[in-house]
């Protein structure tokens, strides 16, 4: 079967499912109803954006042109990991971007050199969806990472502060809250990784298919991203906990949870 094109009335047919979720807001008084139609408007703007975009990278395909928007793609991954939890703390932005752009990309340099062995690395055909679906999942890793460790800090203050009242280091202080942390950073992928195949099929297999590529070719790519994506959001989740723990840990061993403020 030949690959179908989409016309503009295919589109505006699926657009009016929406229309759904805001009944069921109405009916159920969500008050989802305005928050439904920015996400829809934002969604069809952005990809319509970013469709133009990435036509106009995959015709130049010079380093110079990939480089700058990958750079920017890495940098509001950051942002938006940073942006989620409930506390935050001064050098949080910091710790989200650095543990996003390290482990993005240095899984995504061993994946497009090492693994699918792309030459030059900067070919946009794989370079940028394959960063773009590793950083998307990192960076619900890092925030979930982040936010965990955060609360598990608030609420196990005097157990925290009890142990290095009797001498303890603040890594034997903390370690039991950097462990649920990264447990909680790692889950989703777990998750996602259990069920793949048999629950849901990936976007970039499902995208393949519908393009017209061998079934049994489009999961050897699937596999190797998913083991990416969750080597990704561990070394990411990692990264993000450990930073957080030096920022609210004096070397003195003295935990400061007055750096741990509410987000307004």
């Amino acid at each position: 079967m030949d690959y179908i094109d989409l016309s503009a009335t295919d589109m505006a047919i699926a657009a009016i499912l929406i229309l759904v979720n805001g009944a069921l807001s109405v009916v159920l008084k969500l008050g989802l109803e305005r928050q439904l139609l920015v996400a829809a408007v934002r969604t069809v703007v952005q990809l319509l954006a970013i469709g133009y975009i990435l036509g106009w990278v995959f015709e130049s395909a010079y380093w110079y042109v990939v480089l700058p928007l990958m750079c920017l793609m890495t940098l509001i991954a950051g942002f938006s990991a940073a942006g989620r939890g409930k506390r935050t703390y001064a050098g949080q932005l910091l710790d989200s971007i650095v543990s996003v752009w390290l482990s993005c990309w240095l899984i995504a340099a061993i994946g497009l050199y090492a693994v699918i062995g792309v030459r030059p690395w900067y070919e946009p055909q794989y370079a940028i969806p394959i960063l773009g679906m590793i950083l998307g999942n990192c960076l619900t890793g890092v925030s979930l990472g982040m936010d965990r460790m955060t609360q598990e800090l608030i609420s196990g203050r005097n157990t925290i502060e009890t142990i290095l009242a009797l001498g303890g280091t603040r890594w034997e202080a903390a370690q039991s809250s950097a462990r649920q942390a990264v447990r909680a950073g790692m889950m989703p992928t777990l998750n996602q990784m259990t069920v793949v195949g048999i629950v849901s099929l990936p976007g970039m297999m499902t995208g393949q298919v519908l393009a017209g590529q061998s079934p049994t070719d489009a999961v050897r790519y699937q596999i190797v991203i998913m083991f990416l994506i969750a080597s990704a959001s561990a070394l990411g989740t990692v990264c993000a906990v450990l930073l957080t723990f030096r920022r609210v840990f004096s070397r003195q061993h003295r935990f400061m949870a007055g750096r741990l403020v509410m987000r307004k």
